[in-house]
């Protein structure tokens, strides 16, 4: 039996206003997902139903709206989870960024949704050491949720959770506590990356261009007006000959020519405007 009394109601109310926010969808099937989250933060505020914390969501006392939006998006990822897209930046578009860049030696990388930290980190092992001295690299990492960006940004991990880095990564990148429950990130990767709090649905402040965008595992909680609002974002971002990678589970239409499929979900941006 339920702590709380949760009613299709409660569940379309904290739906469209999570939708209203960030664009994500949540189908009935994420129904115990949000009691179970949202059960959560109406312990932490003291109150007793769904109705009131709703309330004082709409009225966002003490900011409460986005410790809402914050318990409902979800973050799971890895140290070079999905490894074929790092395989490909290193063999294929840092070479190429190399050649294409020689002039302006400006590289410049996006992290769409990068949660704790784990793929832009992932990301700085793969380039650091590969631009000779003089360019100008760097990396911005974003993602909706406050907490997670803490976290990425002090970039301490647990024993568990680095599974993903080989012995030798670990050494070269990794600062090793003295009880050896926990790693934490080297200043030389810290140093290029820059997090930032964005809502993927408001105005974007960057103007780009980047050589390249990783949006992966984010475009699932999207409807298709949405995505392709995205997709045309990051188009117009991308440097021309740029790439997007996106999650194993997504996928971009046929429709979208002016992007080309690379395969594993990799894309270049297109020749043809």
């Amino acid at each position: 039996m339920r702590e709380f009394t949760f009613t299709d109601e409660d569940f379309d109310g904290l739906s469209k206003r999570v939708y209203k926010a960030c664009g994500i969808v949540l189908g009935p099937h994420k129904k115990e997902m949000v009691y179970s989250r949202i059960a959560r933060r109406i312990r932490a505020c003291d109150l007793t139903s769904f109705k009131q914390y709703i309330e004082l969501v709409d009225n966002n006392n003490g900011g409460e709206f986005s410790n809402f939006i914050n318990a409902i998006t979800t973050n799971l990822t890895s140290f070079f989870r999905e490894k074929h897209h790092f395989d490909y930046l290193s063999t294929v578009i840092i070479p190429a960024i190399l050649e294409r860049n020689s002039a302006s030696k400006r590289v410049r990388i996006w992290s769409a949704g990068c949660s704790t930290g784990e793929e832009p980190y992932s990301i700085a092992m793969t380039i650091l050491g590969r631009f000779p001295s003089g360019w100008d690299v760097k990396i911005l990492a974003t993602d909706l949720d406050s907490n997670v960006l803490s976290k990425a940004q002090a970039g301490v991990y647990s024993a568990r959770s680095i599974t993903g880095v080989d012995g030798s990564e670990l050494k070269k990148w990794f600062l090793k506590s003295s009880d050896g429950e926990s790693y934490k990130i080297k200043p030389a990767l810290q140093e290029l990356i820059s997090f930032k709090r964005l809502n993927l649905l408001e105005s974007w402040p960057m103007k780009g261009p980047f050589d390249l965008i990783f949006c992966r595992n984010v475009l699932i909680y999207f409807d298709k007006e949405t995505k392709d609002q995205l997709f045309a974002g990051y188009h117009q971002l991308l440097a021309p000959k740029g790439h997007l990678f996106i999650g194993h589970s997504e996928t971009m239409g046929k429709e979208h020519i002016e992007f080309i499929n690379l395969g594993k979900t990799m894309y270049q941006k297109a020749d043809h405007e």
